[in-house]
């Protein structure tokens, strides 16, 4: 309770924090739906957050919104790009994968990519969820715009939406002809093609055809191999068809999407070369690995012994959605989707160039063929998703109503091994096959009753019902004969340390609910308070190599409550949204990742703690004046873990608790004794629980744009923006080391820092100017993305550290038809 009132005090001075530095979810734009601009100020900008077109004023919920124009001007190109705006968010490139984006969203995320595990910030494309976190760095090229929904969206958007959800809605075909073109040219030699084109056939049928393509170098020179990697390859291309009539409109669309890049293990600087210990002008990895296949990789099976160094993803996606009128009040929409995604990838994750150090007790070893520790992974995951949806108004518009059912199947085929080859030999830590299906059904209903017209009441609720089912088998010649001899990886053997048997299956029954009450005393002004649950499915550890690591973990629940208001002033020139949170998790999955003893790597994803979250978020848009636009935002949070309600000291798998290993821990420091039970899981080094990850106490972010006609047809328009981020750590134990000199290591930040989790805050700016023909579409332009080329901490794996990509810029020729 004292935290709930914590969170009303931080709404009611919102107000005046706003004022001075606050967040932008969109500017008015006169490009599309997303924006239906009035000349006098800012537009209304029109979003589907309650599954049904409604103005982002007048909807209870912390919510930002992107249109065409505006991703263009702050410099976003992907969806991985949405994190530096959007308050109280950290979206990183998961380690090694170039295409898939871990999100933290009010400290609720999680890194892991294996199909056992459940993204808590869910993806949607035209109203379809996308499972895997595999391929959710989405270009965003051709789109209408991009919704991004802070705190549990349990109700209406389901499961595994604990932290928030990233909505794109791409663009249907326009009812005349018309498109564009574009090429572009950057650093890196990136190469970029893309464009779109609308073709209407008669008066209630178009088509569109869109794609891009994107190449370049790289920007990661590896001095072992001379290779050049984490570069940005791909291509997408789409076909969408509408037919409409008086009663119906259908939307159909086929995209394929292949990404081609990598996030290789990286540092600043060449110091691991005594030559040039201070070139810092690009980046360097040091792997032994080569993308170039050397042939089938010893003791490991399948086409995956055969991959080089690298990863690719393709992703086959279909949306439908077919609406129709029911009557003047009443709608229903079936929304139907199909995705299949197979990713291949050898990665290197370890590649040993450190030595002897608290984190690393092996001898440094560069340049081993086999890498330090390396992943093989050939996945294919297919998902199928139906929904019926209806909308509509009961008693003269009393009573707003959304309603429908919902069915989700998804197969995963994972094909992978794991290969240690740090201590200048391999050695083969598992090759295996996991098969692992989920099937849901979900009702769901939510109602907005207008008592008056100043306040709303709503009420919804989503009852689902899942199932998943999880079989592993060994792909190691000593166990084609007898998956059930001792050390193979199968059902047979999954046996916790202490006996129990693991579980093979998990189902859940559960209800997410959601309450608000809103207060609009005029059209300009909106007040709410509103209560969430959302839940995201538990799994399975799948990345254990021996049965009994591989152990379930529950689900993850959390129940969020906001106060905010939502305002527009200044005769419609500024736009004001703050909302202030009180989030409580029960059953936070954390992932961790960890040295063995003998210098392997382990992973672990458990239930270690529930979570609490609290804080504050707020938007600004202005438009002082005709072609000049800014925005500024703010975020601010304050979070911990709680392992007090769980008093057990193991749970039903023998596993440790959480406050158990403290106490495990803090007695081998007091006896001056080395303990396992120290720097792993969220218990640091020191015997403290550790800060959670990468909830940063500030998130800022701001910007200017101002369009400046030149003559009769021709206007400039120059763009700057910048984001902040304070300190926060990356790695789920915070473990990070320090050399003091050369040779001597330590964790207690005397020296400079060598490896770790803490990332001590970074400020990046983003900048472009465009010149644009106001009547024949041409546009020019010349944006950088990194300005400055701030580095940063963006990940941590086994107390390794991952940075962010450099500076980037680019030069780009635009044609509109």
């Amino acid at each position: 309770m004292v935290a709930i009132k914590r969170v009303f005090k931080l709404s009611l001075s919102g107000a005046a924090m706003g004022a001075a530095l606050v967040s932008a979810p969109a500017m008015a734009q006169a490009d599309g739906d997303a924006a239906q601009v009035d000349p006098a100020g800012l537009g209304v900008i029109v979003v589907t957050a309650q599954r049904r077109e409604e103005n982002v004023q007048d909807i209870p919920i912390a919510i930002s919104s992107f249109s065409p124009d505006e991703l263009q001007s702050r410099g976003i190109g992907n969806t991985l790009e949405l994190g530096e705006f959007i308050p109280n968010l950290i979206a990183q490139n998961n380690t090694g994968l170039g295409a898939s984006n871990a999100y933290f969203l009010r400290g609720i995320g999680n890194t892991e990519s294996i199909a056992t595990f459940d993204p808590p910030i869910g993806t949607y494309v035209d109203q379809v969820y996308l499972a895997r976190q595999n391929g959710n760095n989405l270009s965003l090229f051709d789109v209408e715009r991009v919704e991004v929904l802070r705190g549990p969206q349990g109700t209406l958007f389901g499961r595994n939406t604990t932290g928030g959800a990233i909505s794109i809605v791409l663009r249907e075909p326009g009812d005349e002809f018309g498109g564009f073109t574009e090429i572009g040219y950057g650093r890196f030699d990136r190469i970029l093609v893309r464009g779109s084109m609308d073709i209407p056939v008669g008066d209630n049928v178009a088509f569109k055809v869109s794609g891009y393509y994107q190449n370049d170098d790289g920007y990661v020179e590896n001095i072992t191999t001379g290779d050049t990697l984490n570069d940005n390859d791909g291509f997408g291309a789409r076909i969408a068809m509408r037919l409409s009539t008086d009663i119906a409109e259908w939307n159909i669309a086929y995209a394929r999407i292949t990404n081609d890049g990598e996030n290789i293990l990286n540092f600043p600087c060449r110091a691991i070369d005594p030559a040039t210990p201070t070139d810092c002008d690009t980046r360097f990895a040091t792997t032994g690995s080569t993308e170039a296949s050397a042939g089938p990789v010893p003791g490991i099976s399948g086409r995956k012994a055969n991959y080089g160094l690298g990863s690719q993803s393709d992703m086959d996606l279909i949306t439908s959605n077919l609406e129709l009128e029911l009557g003047d009040d009443i709608s229903v929409a079936f929304i139907t989707g199909y995705t299949n995604l197979v990713q291949q990838f050898n990665l290197d994750f370890f590649d040993g160039r450190f030595g002897p150090s608290p984190a690393n007790p092996f001898p440094a070893v560069i340049g081993s063929p086999f890498g330090g520790f390396n992943i093989f992974n050939d996945q294919e995951n297919t998902q199928i998703t139906q929904e019926v949806r209806f909308n509509g108004s009961l008693a003269d518009g009393l009573i707003d109503f959304v309603a429908g059912g919902y069915y989700f199947y998804e197969d995963t085929s994972t094909d992978f091994a794991d290969l240690f080859g740090a201590v200048g030999f391999p050695f083969l830590l598992a090759d295996r096959v996991i098969d692992n299906d989920a099937e849901a059904f979900a009702l769901y209903g939510q109602a907005d009753v207008h008592v008056t017209d100043q306040i709303t009441l709503t009420a919804g609720l989503r009852w689902t019902d899942e199932e998943k089912n999880f079989q592993i088998r060994d792909n190691r010649p000593i166990c084609n004969g007898d998956q059930s001899a001792p050390g193979c990886l199968s059902n047979f053997n999954l046996v916790a340390t202490n006996g129990t048997p693991i579980p093979d299956s998990q189902s859940v029954s559960i209800f997410t609910p959601r309450f608000a009450v809103t207060y609009e005393p005029n059209d300009d002004l909106l007040f709410f308070v509103s209560a969430t649950r959302g839940f995201k499915s538990g799994g399975w550890n799948a990345r254990g190599t021996a049965g009994s690591e591989l152990l379930p973990f529950g689900p993850e629940t959390t129940w969020s409550y906001e106060a905010g208001f939502r305002s527009e002033f200044w005769d419609n020139r500024a736009r004001l949204n703050v909302t202030a949170y009180y989030a409580d998790t029960t059953g936070l999955q954390t992932p961790s990742a960890f040295v063995r003893g003998n210098g392997t790597i382990a992973f672990i994803t458990r239930n270690f703690a529930d979570y609490e979250n609290y804080g504050i978020e707020a938007e600004l848009t202005l438009a002082p004046a005709d072609g000049l636009n800014i925005f500024a935002s703010l975020g601010w949070q304050d979070d911990q873990y709680n392992i007090d309600r769980n008093a057990d000291p193991v749970d039903e798998f023998g596993v440790t608790s959480v406050a158990a290993q403290q106490a495990q821990c803090q007695a081998a420091l007091a006896a001056n004794m080395a303990s396992a039970a120290c720097g792993a899981g969220i218990v640091t080094l020191d015997g403290r629980i550790a800060e959670p990850v990468r909830t940063p106490d500030w998130s800022i972010a701001g910007g200017v744009s101002y369009e400046v006609p030149i003559g009769d047809n021709w206007t400039i328009t120059p763009a700057v923006n910048a984001a902040y981020r304070s300190s926060f750590e990356t790695g789920t134990s915070n473990v990070t080391v320090y050399q003091s000199a050369p040779g001597t290591f330590n964790t207690t930040g005397n020296g400079d820092f060598v490896i770790g989790s803490f990332n001590d805050g970074y400020f990046v700016v983003n900048a472009g100017i465009t010149l644009a023909e106001v009547d024949d579409g041409l546009q020019l332009s010349v944006t950088c993305t990194n300005c400055f080329s701030e580095d940063y901490n963006s990940s941590t794996l086994a107390n390794t550290t991952y940075y962010n990509a450099p500076g980037t810029w680019l030069v780009s020729a635009r044609y509109d038809f």
